[in-house]
């Protein structure tokens, strides 16, 4: 497995000894990530946002497996090396986190988990798929605002330079080479305590039900809070609850 080095974007003070990685979900992009990065530099943090393989100014490569992509954020290290404080990814970003953190226990000290897409079935893989592809080939500011009218202006500018600028090539296979898009087994092996903030089970979540009680149960530095009303992009739906239960959380595990 090859790794490939990726492109960062970076907010708040870069000396600041509280460092954060942002990882972005599936035709996605580190600019994506603003809204938690701004929140983050704000709050004193130094963030980093990735583009992952693939999307964004990212290498393209042959491979797309989730193992792959979380090869890559363990290869991606703060500057001057050690562990990230605190890992914060989304949909797919937060699987491959998940593997990552699962592996590498070195890696990351917090992790915070949005709406995770740890494990999905036939029919999901092939409802993002088509969703993905979609976007891609027809995504206008005006039909991502009409879809997402709530959405800041700059989410969707975002969403729609982040569609446009991934390889198609790459969001086909990062749903057909994870043909066993499961990467449950990794979670009672990550050492981080861990926040799931999820979405809204009647508004898409990716983590509900029976599905997000098992894996809850597998660990027990799992936790997990609920946006009410957010889709599986909390931090676009609802990014001031998901921005606020993200800090507090942070906040409560700081204090003596």
């Amino acid at each position: 497995m090859s790794t490939v080095t990726l492109p960062r974007w970076h907010w708040g003070d870069p000396a600041s000894p509280r460092r954060a990685l942002l990882v972005h979900g599936l035709g996605s992009s580190a600019q994506t990530t603003w809204r938690l990065s701004e929140g983050l530099a704000d709050a004193g943090w130094s963030a980093t946002a990735v583009d992952l393989r693939g999307h964004g100014d990212a290498p393209r490569a042959s491979r797309y497996r989730i193992e792959d992509v979380a090869g890559d954020l363990l290869a991606a290290h703060p500057a001057g090396g050690g562990a990230w404080q605190l890992v914060v990814g989304h949909s797919i970003g937060a699987a491959a986190a998940a593997q990552a953190a699962g592996t590498e226990a070195a890696w990351a000290e917090r992790l915070v988990l949005l709406d995770p897409a740890l494990q999905l079935d036939g029919p999901a893989r092939q409802a993002v798929l088509d969703g993905q592809l979609a976007n891609h080939d027809g995504a206008t500011v005006a039909s991502i605002a009409e879809q997402f009218g709530h959405w800041h202006p700059l989410d969707i500018e975002f969403r729609v330079r982040a569609v446009r600028a991934a390889s198609r090539f790459a969001l086909e296979r990062m749903v057909l080479d994870n043909d066993d898009w499961d990467v449950t087994a990794f979670v009672p092996h990550i050492a981080a305590p861990t926040l799931v903030i999820a979405a809204d089970p009647d508004h898409g979540s990716m983590f509900a039900g029976e599905h997000a009680a098992a894996v809850l149960a597998s660990n027990p530095l799992l936790e997990m809070v609920v946006v009410p009303g957010a889709g599986h992009s909390v931090h676009r739906d609802a990014p001031e609850a998901t921005l606020r239960h993200l800090l507090d959380w942070v906040r409560a595990g700081e204090t003596p």
